[in-house]
């Protein structure tokens, strides 16, 4: 194999644009670019792209609610997953004037943990639903927590390092018992699970785009036919007034494609994901001692894979690889000069010496077995030289 080749599998932190979405796209930077709130037909004609992207990102997500004019009305287009995220925690809580309770989980993205700081500010309590060993939420928790005082319930469909996949419906039904309102982060889940919110209770539903081989800055928020919704950003009429600013055309266009490319090729995509995921697992727990595959392994995204390696640091096995063209993440991040472990697995209980050896790998559709063949090849020696210098593992291999 090509050792200059760049094998990327850090795709749960942005994805390579699809050649597909990025022709749907090409014409609307040079040749389509009217305004679509210009009356004139130049513009007007964009104005009906963005309504086909709409449809497409509805049709991924299982909506089928159309308005008088045919449009996908439950979907609103954002920037991002993080700008979903805000836009619905901030809507719920105006819907639901008196409460001053949000719950969410340990194990949220920043989009929302941040944001939930921010409210705790100005006077909401939050409380934090924890996860076992596994990461698997504690329902029991969820249904104590969950009471008449909460506005918001926000759960992650998917959680971004470990890829378990949580039980959003049953998290959604305990919300609408005690009259909250419900958001789930699927930002990780789109496109790699069946998602059908006609049958669902989820009031909203954020996605973005550069998670599954569209643009970066382009997401899309889903919002329950009903549910009151006071916008987080405020400007022209754009998206029937629930979010101002002119529309990312040509990103919208691409995120409408992708989400179009996703539906037909979901079910062979996770086949392929899957077999690859644990082709680079069984070669890895063949090859090196001392590991462990962190979260629900029944239950958990096809492409990703959390795998930590004891008595060393994560970020030098990151620094190694990326000298062999291998890009991944860690589990920890770097804060104030110290390595932290990542607030995911310390909130599973996580032993010290495997949380700092944390290494995330996360698929897509343009990986290969020869490409995960040469990470298992290229990992044992990397891991031989590290814990011959780690004074934690000083004695572990006899």
């Amino acid at each position: 194999m090509n050792q200059n080749k760049i094998i990327y599998l850090d795709n749960n932190a942005t994805t390579a644009v699809d050649p597909e979405v990025f022709e749907a796209m090409r014409p609307f930077f040079c040749e389509r670019y009217g305004n679509p709130s210009s009356i004139h037909r130049f513009g007007g004609s964009v104005a009906a792209d963005i309504e086909e992207a709409r449809r497409q990102v509805a049709s991924l997500l299982g909506t089928s609610f159309r308005d008088n004019d045919g449009n996908a009305a439950e979907i609103i287009f954002t920037s991002c997953g993080s700008e979903g995220d805000n836009a619905a925690i901030n809507a719920a809580v105006t819907a639901r004037p008196g409460r001053n309770k949000i719950v969410t989980t340990i194990v949220e993205h920043p989009g929302v943990l941040a944001y939930c700081r921010e409210l705790s500010r100005r006077g909401y309590k939050i409380e934090y639903i924890p996860v076992d060993e596994r990461g698997r939420l504690d329902l029991a928790y969820a249904e104590r927590a969950i009471d008449e005082s909460t506005a918001a319930v926000s759960v992650m469909w998917a959680n971004n390092e470990t890829g378990t996949i949580f039980p959003v419906e049953t998290v959604a039904k305990m919300a609408h018992a005690k009259g909250a309102l419900f958001h789930t982060d699927a930002v990780q889940a789109a496109g790699k699970v069946a998602i059908d919110l006609d049958s669902s209770e989820i009031d909203f539903l954020s996605i973005s785009g550069h998670k599954l081989h569209a643009p970066k800055g382009v997401g899309a928020l889903f919002v329950r036919k009903g549910t009151r919704f006071k916008p987080l950003i405020f400007g022209g009429h754009q998206e029937k007034g629930r979010r101002g600013g002119t529309e990312n055309v040509a990103s919208i266009i691409g995120l409408g494609r992708a989400c179009e490319i996703a539906r037909k090729n979901l079910v062979a995509e996770n086949i392929q994901l899957t077999q690859l995921r644990n082709r680079l697992e069984e070669g890895v727990r063949e090859r090196i001692s001392h590991i462990r595959v962190n979260g629900d392994l029944e239950n958990r995204l096809p492409n990703t894979s959390s795998i930590s390696f004891e008595y060393i640091e994560g970020e030098s096995i990151l620094m190694l690889l990326d000298m062999m063209n291998i890009c991944a993440s860690s589990g920890s991040a770097c804060t104030t000069g110290s390595l932290e472990p990542s607030h995911v697995l310390r909130a599973m209980g996580l032993p010290y010496t495997a949380a700092h050896g944390t290494i995330r790998f996360s698929l897509s559709k343009y990986n290969t077995a020869e490409e995960i063949d040469f990470v298992v090849e290229a990992l044992p020696p990397i891991i031989e030289r590290l814990r011959a210098i780690s004074p934690y593992w000083e004695g572990r291999d006899k």
